[in-house]
């Protein structure tokens, strides 16, 4: 009995890999031979590719909005001022961020955290370059857009004063 069935089984494994074989036998030669299956199928990939590019842009749109929305929350929210709590804030966020960041899709929820941190951290040029090395490209290129959608944010210069900047200029009038 079991020679039987393994006698079906090749059997109908050949049947099946005949009419795969006879199947890309006939698409090649329409393909070939009619001109008009070819048209057909340049538009259909035309159309594909129109489609996937028009639904990337949508994503990224979409990606944009809820950056700038979160952006917008993180500033309602407000942060601390003093100088102990801006110090537990930020380490308490570049933790949060960091366990988010090992999850690719927790990208934004990462960036966030980031974002938060750099925003209390008095010298945020400084902190984006150690960011630079740490923090994975994804949640990079998310905080990126969160930097530029806060206009508030001071990334060249540092948070705190210059002293030099209260010296009296000399003029050379």
């Amino acid at each position: 009995m079991s020679q039987q069935s393994a006698l079906i089984a090749t059997a109908s494994a050949a049947a099946v890999a005949t009419g795969i074989v006879a199947y890309a036998l006939y698409f090649d030669h329409r393909r070939r031979t009619q001109p008009e299956f070819r048209r057909e199928l340049r538009r259909n990939e035309r159309r594909q590719a129109r489609a996937e590019k028009e639904l990337a842009q949508q994503q990224t749109v979409k990606q944009r909005e809820v950056i700038k929305m979160a952006v917008q929350l993180a500033k309602a929210e407000g942060f601390p001022s003093s100088v102990e709590e801006k110090e537990g804030y930020f380490l308490e966020q570049v933790s949060k961020g960091e366990a988010l960041a090992a999850d690719p899709t927790q990208t934004i929820e990462a960036a966030m955290h980031f974002y938060k941190a750099l925003k209390v951290y008095p010298s945020p040029g400084e902190l984006i370059r150690i960011y630079d090395q740490t923090v994975p490209k994804s949640s990079l290129d998310v905080l990126a857009e969160m930097i530029a959608y806060d206009t508030d944010l001071k990334i060249g210069e540092s948070a705190m004063p210059n002293p030099a900047d209260f010296l009296p200029s000399v003029g050379l009038d």
